[in-house]
C-alpha cells in the first residue's frame, strides 16, 4: 500500500513540475534550494521563514504553521527540487 502511495506521489510531483502552469521558475527554485541547503536547515523555523519570504516576494501570502510543516517535509526530503516546488506550491495563497 505504501509503495502505491509512494509512486502516486511521486507521479503527481512530477506532473506538477512538467507543468506549464508553475508558479516558479526553475532558477529561482535553484537559488532558493541553495539558500536552504547553505544554511544547513538546521533550524526548521528559519527554513519556514525563508519560505515565507521566498513567497512574500512573490505576492503571495503563506501561513506560518504551514510554512513550518512544509519546511520540515523539505527537510525530509533532503530539499529535493521537485519536494521544495511542490509544497511552495501549496503554500502560495493568492493575495
Amino acid at each position: 500500500m505504501t509503495a502505491m502511495w509512494e509512486t502516486g506521489f511521486e507521479q503527481a510531483m512530477n506532473d506538477r513540475i512538467n507543468n506549464d502552469k508553475d508558479r516558479f521558475t526553475a532558477t529561482e527554485l535553484a537559488a532558493l534550494r541553495s539558500d536552504l541547503l547553505q544554511g544547513g536547515m538546521i533550524d526548521s523555523y528559519e527554513a519556514a521563514e525563508l519560505l515565507q519570504v521566498f513567497l512574500m516576494g512573490r505576492g503571495y501570502g503563506v501561513s506560518p504553521k504551514a510554512a513550518l510543516d512544509a519546511a520540515g517535509r523539505v527537510e525530509m526530503a533532503g530539499c529535493a527540487l521537485p519536494v521544495l516546488q511542490y509544497e511552495l506550491e501549496n503554500l502560495a495563497l493568492v493575495m
